[in-house]
């Protein structure tokens, strides 16, 4: 199988309404997507991705007001989220209504919405008429892809076809807020930073040290995307530092604003102005193009622990912790 890049959305809702797979658009990160109500097209997911099933999927609606076709239950607290953060990069966990497969959530009792904030997507969305199942559009723990190109790059051969609509404007995963049995948590930081959502509702609370919330299912699964300690991780072994000082020759940095002096390798400065927004635009693509460089080593300096550094620097350490093993 080849992997055709589309450039016409009504070619991608065809081949989604037929069952097949179409990597799209989002404002975070391109999505894997499939019918998402159908458990036959979500183990074609699970398949291409070389995904774990233990891993639930975000269901993506077009419009705010369908998550009611999804979540049997919607609490005030996030009904303020809704209505001040939708469309965006933003995604909320809630209890699911029967008709949502175990597949797509892990057999846990919910649900993982978003509705995307990217047009494109969301016209295919609209066009398809049901939820779509997009997780990124990469192998399982690798580098998330940003462009069609990306994802080319890693999903050759395995799925039939990408819709292109440009570089990622976000250019990180989604913030995943989660309304379990015992609080409200922040599951994943992401796109959306915590702090907006906390001035807003109030303090999160905090995953275990196990990177799973209590009270959520079924043992062993993870009450949302993206918490595996071990994840978004280049072929190009990563390590995150505080200072040049841990530098070693040769190695490709990865750095917010400063750059180091004499330093022999390749070097990527996300933002002159330090600004955390432009840094997580470039962020994955940075990764890719240090990925390729023949480096042996990747040294990503630590991003300040604010806004979108938070989940900057989630991504740093989840990847570092895979080549640490």
């Amino acid at each position: 199988m080849r992997t055709v890049v589309l450039e016409n959305a009504n070619e991608a809702v065809r081949a989604l309404k037929a069952g097949e797979l179409v990597a799209l658009p989002t404002e975070t990160v391109y999505g894997l997507a499939g019918l998402g109500l159908e458990p036959e097209v979500l183990a074609k997911i699970f398949a291409a991705k070389d995904r774990p099933t233990f891993d639930p999927l975000i269901l993506h609606i077009a419009r705010p007001g369908q998550i009611s076709q999804l979540a049997s239950e919607v609490p005030h607290d996030a009904r303020r989220l809704v209505d001040n953060f939708w469309p965006g990069p933003l995604t909320l966990v809630l209890p699911k209504k029967p008709h949502v497969p175990d597949l797509a959530t892990a057999g846990l009792g919910t649900v993982a919405v978003r509705c995307p904030r990217h047009p494109l997507m969301r016209q295919v969305i609209e066009k398809v008429g049901s939820p779509l199942a997009a997780p990124s559009a990469n192998l399982f723990g690798r580098l998330s892809p940003t462009s069609a190109e990306h994802v080319v790059e890693q999903l050759e051969g395995r799925i039939p076809y990408v819709l292109d609509g440009g570089a990622c404007e976000v250019g990180v995963e989604s913030t995943i807020v989660g309304f379990l049995p015992d609080g409200v948590y922040l599951l994943r930081p992401g796109g959306l930073p915590t702090e907006l959502i906390e001035r807003m509702i109030g303090p999160l609370k905090r995953p275990t040290a196990s990177g799973t919330a209590s009270g959520t299912g079924s043992e062993g699964g993870q009450s949302a995307p993206g918490q595996l300690p071990q994840h978004y991780a280049p072929v190009t072994p990563i390590v995150v530092i505080d200072g040049w000082h841990q530098l070693l020759p040769g190695d490709g940095v990865l750095t917010l604003k400063s750059v180091p002096e004499g330093h022999g390798g390749p070097v990527i400065q996300l933002s002159a102005k330090g600004n955390l927004k432009e840094a997580a635009s470039r962020f994955f693509e940075a990764l890719h193009e240090l990925d390729r460089a023949g480096v042996p080593r990747i040294a990503a300096v630590r991003f300040p622990e604010q806004g979108l550094g938070l989940a900057l620097n989630d991504r740093l350490l989840r990847a570092a912790a895979t080549h640490s093993k």
